[in-house]
């Protein structure tokens, strides 16, 4: 993954609107450059991007396929890249930046038997912040056209030996999450009512395509996409990640142009998206999200939480830190 640089992203910075709020920011990456990536994103770089103003006191992790073991039984290399990311979450906890309270790890929710030995190898990596599962069911149509093509089989979210992991996963109280697009949102739902008992997490909206054959179809896509995201906020067991809009892959094309978006040009970008959202799921099952260093390719950190902190103003203060901090605490158990 191309990494743009600190110099092109500096070239829009803004003072930190709101700064004593607390921000739990429940969803970041962490991986070395040999790790499929371009560029570190360790501890160093986490923490330079939270220092931008905002009150940023705890983060989670979300896998990204980083430092998986490189060898022993195929079912139990997703633990290394817990095992990787407890010892950066314990030298967070020693440090001035926000620490790394929770893990989400990868685990293959089709193993059936073997699946409870993967939970209990990610629950003694992760000395006690190991929090759920994303096993995602991102699978793309057209992945010449997209950066971050999903791999996932056709058909992951109704396969019954997924589904009954997703449901093991509720048994422990763990939650599962999801990265998928957004033609897939109801197939998600279908998912979620299958496992009631089970908290569920949606990435990124669902992800609205905006590139290759999408890109011509916004309008189209972005009619179902409300209609979809409506249906799926009816299962009560679902909670919203609101971010990952700057990613390239949904055509907002903010990576491309000589300087970064300011927080103003986001909020008339992406307003409708989160309102949406937040209409439908209500602010306890909300939670703003960084999606770093992925959305970094698109503008930097204290830009992007100013606009979340523009978009939603005029909500309440207990409303504003049910989706800055409150929900993020719940759902992860922090």
């Amino acid at each position: 993954m191309r990494d743009e640089s600190s110099e092109w992203r500096s070239l829009v910075s803004e003072e930190a609107i709101d700064p004593d709020r607390r921000i739990i920011d429940p969803h970041h990456h962490l991986w070395r450059s040999h790790d499929r990536f371009s560029a570190d994103y360790m501890l160093k770089e986490l923490w330079a991007d939270t220092s931008t103003g905002h009150r940023v006191t705890e983060t989670v992790f979300v896998e990204c396929h980083a430092s998986y073991r490189a060898d022993g039984p195929r079912h139990l290399r997703p633990v290394g890249e817990t095992e990787f990311v407890a010892d950066i979450a314990q030298a967070s906890a020693a440090g001035p930046g926000p620490q790394i309270a929770g893990i989400v790890a990868h685990a293959d929710l089709r193993l059936g038997n073997e699946l409870n030995e993967v939970i209990e190898a990610h629950q003694k990596a992760g000395r006690g912040l190991f929090r759920g599962i994303r096993h995602a069911i991102s699978h793309s149509l057209h992945p010449e056209a997209l950066s971050i093509p999903g791999r996932a089989p056709v058909g992951l979210a109704a396969d019954k030996h997924f589904r009954n992991g997703v449901r093991f996963l509720g048994q422990l109280g763990l939650t599962y999450e999801s990265w998928h697009y957004h033609y897939q949102l109801q197939e998600f739902a279908d998912l979620c009512r299958a496992a009631p008992e089970t908290s569920i997490v949606l990435d990124h909206f669902g992800t609205p395509l905006g590139v290759g054959p999408y890109a011509s179809r916004r309008e189209e896509i972005h009619a179902a996409w409300r209609k979809d995201l409506a249906e799926l906020a009816l299962c009560p067991n679902v909670v919203a990640k609101l971010g990952g809009l700057a990613m390239p892959d949904n055509g907002f094309g903010w990576h491309k142009a000589e300087r970064p978006p300011t927080s103003d040009e986001i909020v008339a970008a992406h307003r409708d998206h989160y309102l949406h959202a937040i209409d439908h799921f209500g602010p306890d099952r909300c939670m703003f999200e960084s999606n770093f260093p992925v959305d970094r390719l698109s503008l930097s950190y204290g830009v992007l939480y100013n606009a979340f902190k523009k978009i939603v103003a005029d909500f309440t203060d207990a409303e504003q830190d049910a989706m800055f901090s409150g929900t993020a605490a719940r759902v992860y158990r922090l």
